[in-house]
């Protein structure tokens, strides 16, 4: 069988991810900050899918936490097959709103984490002749919106720009770019998403389901739903300045109260 880590793996999207690998008869190695809940859903995915579990308790805005996930990802004798980068959070609040040490370390946790994770990844699957990376992104990528948006774009394109790089080498890149999705991600940061339309939302196994064929084809983007990809489409129409004052709007809208 297959292994596959995934890091932010405790709830959200990387849960998801975790459910749906375990039910494919996929080994685990599970990475978040919260050794209590890592031991919770390990337990629960093995007994329910009789797959094995272990559990690396990391905090990926720390060297130390990067290190460790690092490591493991560079062990040749327990090879990961897929690595999942899906660890991440929002910041409360607008720029100059947000304490500078705190944008350091999204960027921390979204960048210097993606990068190094995946180069651990993709150096030992690229020597193995097969892998996969999926990076985990957003559609705030192709919006004007601050530090998050900024960092979510560096992971577009940096993982587009490996997956052209190591094209023909058997390991597969894409970055995952989903719009709302029902998690813990907007109460974790304080933001009150309570007015967001119904037809916004997406179900995170569905986004997941979604990602793993995609990946499977090929593709190195992934935005899980038509309604998605068609206001990407319509936003490609309107002037840059119009769209940054939207997106702005938005997010004060949207974001935190």
């Amino acid at each position: 069988m297959t292994t596959a880590l995934i890091t932010g793996a405790t709830a959200g999207i990387g849960a998801a991810f975790a459910r749906r690998l375990a039910g494919s008869g996929h080994h685990l190695v599970l990475v978040a900050r919260d050794t209590e809940r890592l031991r919770d859903e390990a337990t629960t995915l093995h007994d329910r899918y009789g797959v094995e579990v272990a559990i690396l308790t990391a905090d990926l805005s720390t060297e130390d936490g990067i290190a460790a996930v690092e490591k493991r990802l560079g062990d040749t004798g327990e090879p990961v097959e897929l690595l999942v980068n899906n660890a991440g959070f929002g910041n409360k609040g607008r720029f100059l709103e947000v304490p500078v040490d705190d944008e350091l370390t999204m960027l921390k946790v979204h960048c210097e984490a993606v990068l190094r994770l995946t180069t651990a990844a993709a150096g030992t699957m690229r020597e193995r002749g097969r892998g996969g990376v999926i990076n985990v992104a957003s559609v705030a990528a192709f919006f004007p919106r601050g530090t998050y948006g900024a960092s979510k774009a560096w992971v577009t394109q940096f993982t587009q720009g490996v997956a052209q790089d190591l094209a023909g080498s058997g390991v597969r890149l894409m970055a995952l770019c989903p719009g709302f999705v029902q998690t813990e991600f907007h109460s974790r940061a304080g933001m009150d998403a309570g007015d967001v339309p119904r037809w916004m939302w997406l179900e995170a196994g569905r986004v997941v389901d979604t990602a793993l064929r995609d990946l499977a084809r090929g593709r190195t983007l992934c935005v899980p739903d038509p309604r998605y990809k068609a206001l990407l489409g319509a936003s490609r129409l309107v002037p840059r300045s119009v769209l940054a004052r939207a997106s702005t709007g938005t997010g004060r809208k949207y974001g935190p109260k």
